[in-house]
C-alpha cells in the first residue's frame, strides 16, 4: 500500500487551445513536461467521487465554505479487475491550502471497506494511519459512488522548483451511473472540446515571471470544480434536487455564492 502527502495552493482558469499555444513556449522556458507525458503526449485520469444521497458534499464544497473535503477513487489508468490497485483520497482545503492524503488499495477492498469498515491491508504504520482516518470519514459520512469523471492532462513541473506544478485538462467527460475506470457509452461531455482547465499548484509565492505571462494574456484565476459544474448543469436541467443555504439559513442560489 503506498501513501502520499501534499499540500499546496491551487488556482484555476479556463483557458482557450489558443490561450495554451501562446503561453506554452514561455512555461517551458522554465518547467519541463511531467514524466508520464510520454513523448510530449497527455495521459489520462480517471476518479470517481463520493457524495452522500442529498449531495451534502458537494453542496458544502459550492458554498464557499472556510473548510471543505471530499473523498475520491482515483487512477491513471483503465482498471476493472478486482486485482487492479488504485488510490483512495480524500481531499481537503481550508483557506485556500490544499492537502491531499491518499492510500492504495485493490478494487475489491474498496466495497468492504466503505460499506463495512474492513480496513484494507496495510504494510506500514502511516498507510494504516491513513487508511483508519479515511475509515472515519466514511462512518460519519453515508456517501456512495455519485459522480465518475475523467479527463486528459497535460503536466508540467518546475525547473527549479519541482513542487511547482501546472497541469491543463481537457476533454472532460461525466457520468452518474456504471462506476467502473473506463469509457462508457454513457460519457457527457462537461466542457466544449476547445476548453482547458489549467491549474497551478504551488507550495509558496507565484514566480514573478508566471504573474507576467498571465497578465499579458489576460489571465485571471476562477474556482472551478468539475464535480461542482456537472451538479450545477444537473439542477438547472431539473435532474436533481437543489437547496442551499447562506450562514443564517436563508436558502440561496448558486450565484449568491459566486458574488462572495
Amino acid at each position: 500500500m503506498a501513501i502520499a502527502t501534499f499540500k499546496r495552493y491551487e488556482k484555476k482558469y479556463l483557458i482557450t487551445k489558443e490561450q495554451l499555444d501562446s503561453i506554452m513556449p514561455t512555461l517551458l522556458e522554465y518547467m519541463r513536461l511531467d514524466e508520464f507525458c510520454i513523448g510530449g503526449n497527455e495521459y489520462r485520469i480517471y476518479s470517481i467521487y463520493y457524495d452522500t444521497d442529498n449531495h451534502d458534499v458537494i453542496r458544502q464544497n459550492s458554498s464557499k465554505p472556510v473548510y471543505k473535503e471530499k473523498m475520491r477513487l482515483r487512477s491513471y489508468y483503465d482498471r476493472k479487475d478486482p486485482e487492479d490497485k488504485i488510490f483512495m483520497e480524500i481531499k481537503k482545503k481550508s483557506e485556500g491550502q490544499g492537502n491531499k492524503r491518499r492510500i492504495k488499495l485493490r478494487i475489491k477492498e474498496i466495497d468492504p471497506f466503505v460499506n463495512e469498515g474492513i480496513l484494507p491491508e496495510t504494510k506500514d504504520y502511516l498507510s494504516a494511519q491513513v487508511a483508519k482516518e479515511l475509515a472515519y470519514y466514511f462512518k460519519r459520512n453515508p456517501v456512495h459512488p455519485a459522480l465518475y469523471v475523467q479527463y486528459d492532462r497535460l503536466a508540467l513541473f518546475g525547473k527549479e522548483d519541482k513542487n511547482f506544478r501546472m497541469t491543463f485538462d481537457r476533454n472532460v467527460r461525466v457520468r452518474r451511473s456504471n462506476f467502473v475506470f473506463g469509457e462508457s457509452d454513457e460519457d457527457e461531455l462537461l466542457l466544449p472540446e476547445n476548453t482547458y482547465i489549467m491549474e497551478i499548484k504551488i507550495l509558496g509565492a507565484m514566480p514573478l515571471w508566471l504573474t507576467h505571462l498571465l497578465s499579458e494574456n489576460g489571465l485571471f484565476s476562477r474556482g472551478f470544480s468539475k464535480y461542482g459544474t456537472k451538479y450545477k448543469l444537473d439542477v438547472k436541467n431539473g435532474e436533481l434536487e437543489y437547496h442551499m443555504e447562506d450562514k443564517n439559513g436563508n436558502e440561496v442560489d448558486f450565484d449568491y455564492f459566486e458574488s462572495l
